[in-house]
C-alpha cells in the first residue's frame, strides 16, 4: 500500500507536495567520504594487483580515511565566497599539482577560455552540464538551492584511483593509468558526485545500509541523467552505466556499475565480478561498505531504469522531476526503500495523476526489483 502524505504542503511544479523538513541542511549525510569506486574494488586490487597495483590501492584507501574527518568540517562551512548570483553558473577548477592540499592553484574560472589541460575542461564542462540539469529542468539553483559555487580540483594527489565530494567542492584523481584513467572523463561520474552535494543539503540520506544504497542511487540517476541529456539521448538510447570509460582496455568491464542489468559491469580477474543485486531476494546484508551502500544501490537503481524506460522519452522530464521531487521534498535521512517506493509513487499520481502510465510505470519499477507487491 502507498501512504498517505502528511497535511504540512507546499507547491511543485503547481502540486501540493509536504513541505521541507525544517531540520537544519548544513548538516551533512555522515557519508565518510562520497566517491565514485567503492572501496571494496579498491580492496579488490589491494589483494590481487600488481604490487604497484596494490600500492596505489593502499594509497587511495589511505587518503579516502583521512579525508572522513575533514569532510564534516568542511560540510558546515558555507560562506559568501560560496554563493553566486541566481541562475547564474560560477565554476572555478584549481590544479592540486599531484599534492593533496585543497583547493590547489586556480587555473580556470567561469568564462575564461578552455585550457590546454583536458582533465580542466572536462571538470569545468561537467560542472556546468551538472548546474543545467538541476537549473533548467527542476529549477534549482545549484547544489544547494542557492547558487553555491561549483569548485573542482584536479590532478589530486598521485595516480589518485579516485574522485569524491568532500562537502564543498569536487576532487579528481588521474587514476594510475593501469586499471583507472583520469576520473574527469565520464561526466556521469562528475554529475554522481555533485549530487551527493544535492542530498546533503535535501534529503541528507544516512550513509549506511538502505539510506545509504539510497543516497548512492540518488547520484547514479542524476549522474546518468547529466549524461542523457549532454548525449540527448532518450532512455531507450542511453547506455544506463555508471563510470563508462573510466576503464583501461586492460580491464575486462565496461563500467563501475549498470543501472539497467546491476552485477553485470565488469568481471575481471584483478577487480573481481560486480557484487550488486538487481532485487531485493539477493539484498546484500554485510557489514562491508557501510552495509552495502554501493552494493545495493542497484536496486532501486534499477527500478529507475524501469520506471523511466516505461515511461519513455527523456528521463529527466518526467521519471526525474518523480525522483527530484522524493529527493528534495520527502525522503528523510532514515527513508528505506519501501518509503522510496511509496513516496515516488504517490508523487507520479500527484504529478501525472492517479493510475496515469507515469504512475503505473514507477510501480512496475519498484515491483520488478521486489520492494513492494503487486497489487
Amino acid at each position: 500500500m502507498v501512504r498517505k502524505a502528511k497535511k504540512n504542503t507546499r507547491k511543485f511544479a503547481g502540486v501540493e507536495l509536504p513541505a521541507k523538513s525544517k531540520r537544519s541542511h548544513l548538516t551533512n549525510s555522515l557519508c565518510p567520504i562520497c566517491s565514485i569506486v567503492p572501496p571494496y574494488i579498491l580492496r579488490e586490487i589491494a589483494q590481487r594487483g600488481t604490487e604497484s597495483q596494490r600500492d596505489l590501492a593502499f594509497q587511495t584507501l589511505n587518503v579516502s580515511a583521512q579525508i572522513r574527518g575533514r569532510r564534516e568540517v568542511v560540510g558546515k562551512i558555507f560562506s559568501g565566497f560560496l554563493l553566486a548570483p541566481t541562475g547564474e553558473k560560477r565554476r572555478t577548477v584549481y590544479d592540486a599539482k599531484h599534492r593533496t592540499r585543497l583547493p590547489g592553484t586556480r587555473v580556470r574560472s567561469e568564462g575564461a577560455p578552455a585550457s590546454k589541460d583536458v582533465a580542466v575542461n572536462e571538470a569545468y564542462d561537467g560542472a556546468g552540464a551538472t548546474y543545467d540539469l538541476y537549473y533548467e529542468v527542476f529549477g534549482r539553483n545549484s547544489i544547494d538551492g542557492n547558487g553555491m559555487r561549483l569548485d573542482s580540483t584536479v590532478h589530486y594527489s598521485r595516480n589518485y584511483d579516485n574522485a569524491f565530494w568532500n562537502g564543498s567542492q569536487m576532487v579528481y584523481g588521474d587514476g594510475d593509468g593501469e586499471i583507472f584513467q583520469r576520473f574527469t572523463k565520464s561526466i556521469d561520474v562528475i554529475g554522481h558526485e555533485l549530487t551527493h552535494g544535492v542530498t546533503q543539503f535535501t534529503a541528507n540520506l544516512e550513509y549506511q545500509d538502505q539510506p545509504g544504497a539510497l543516497n548512492e542511487s540518488m547520484s547514479d540517476v542524476f549522474g546518468s541523467l547529466v549524461k542523457q541529456r549532454v548525449l540527448n539521448q532518450t532512455a531507450e538510447q542511453a547506455d544506463w552505466l555508471i563510470g563508462e570509460g573510466l576503464f583501461t582496455p586492460d580491464v575486462q568491464g565496461v563500467a563501475l556499475r549498470s543501472m539497467k542489468a546491476p552485477g553485470t559491469a565488469y568481471d575481471d580477474p584483478v577487480l573481481g565480478k560486480d557484487p550488486q543485486p538487481a532485487h531485493m531476494d539477493n539484498l546484500y546484508t554485510g557489514t562491508r561498505d557501510n552495509g552495502g551502500v554501493h552494493i545495493n544501490s542497484g536496486i532501486p537503481n534499477r527500478a529507475f531504469y524501469l520506471a523511466a524506460t516505461e515511461i519513455g522519452g527523456y528521463a529527466w522530464e518526467k521519471a526525474g522531476k518523480i525522483w527530484y521531487t522524493a529527493l528534495t521534498t520527502r525522503l528523510k535521512p532514515d527513508s528505506d526503500f519501501a518509503d522510496a517506493a511509496n513516496i515516488t509513487i504517490e508523487i507520479a499520481g500527484q504529478l501525472y495523476g492517479e493510475d496515469s502510465p507515469e504512475q503505473n510505470a514507477v510501480r512496475n519499477g519498484w515491483t520488478t526489483v521486489g520492494v513492494i507487491s503487486s497489487q
